[in-house]
């Protein structure tokens, strides 16, 4: 049993077994979708998708909707009265592996978006860039470059 929340009012079951016999669905595009439900026919189009919070926008004949999904995880921690799991903030960067610091990219006080590159870390031969896991500001920076570090060790601190 699945379960979506659709504009912040609306919740419903969504049962994986059946959906398949109720919904005839087409794919136009990329984003864009030809959807019978019930003899009757709809044009749907993706707007925005965040995986990492099951969140979605989309427009359906033209009327835009939001919708937040919950799988069997999410309802079930949602019983227990654990219901926010997405509010974990991550305001550091730890060492992958052991390498070597190759490049910082930031300095402390620099304002970075979640995504953006932040140090180099050289393992193996090969160079693997690390990303800021959140919005924020550089709070400190715990390495320097050209020095080696091991499995977990701190890099860098966010605010």
């Amino acid at each position: 049993m699945y379960k979506a929340q659709i504009n912040k009012d609306l919740e419903f079951d969504i049962a994986a077994e059946t959906h398949e016999k109720d919904w005839d669905i087409c794919q136009i595009s990329d984003d864009k979708y030809h959807v019978l439900k019930n003899n009757k026919s709809y044009n749907a189009e993706l707007i925005a998708a965040d995986f990492d919070t099951k969140t979605f926008s989309i427009s359906v004949n033209g009327k835009n909707y939001d919708i937040k999904l919950k799988d069997k995880l999410d309802v079930l921690l949602e019983k227990m009265g654990i219901s926010d799991t997405t509010a974990v903030t991550i305001n550091e960067i730890t060492a992958p592996m052991p390498g070597l610091v190759f490049d910082i990219m930031v300095s402390v006080g620099d304002k970075v978006l979640k995504g953006d590159s932040v140090l180099i870390l050289e393992a193996m031969k090969m160079e693997n860039v690390l990303k800021a896991p959140c919005d924020g500001i550089v709070k400190s920076i715990e390495v320097k470059k050209s020095i080696a570090v091991e499995k977990n060790q701190l890099l860098v601190k966010f605010e």
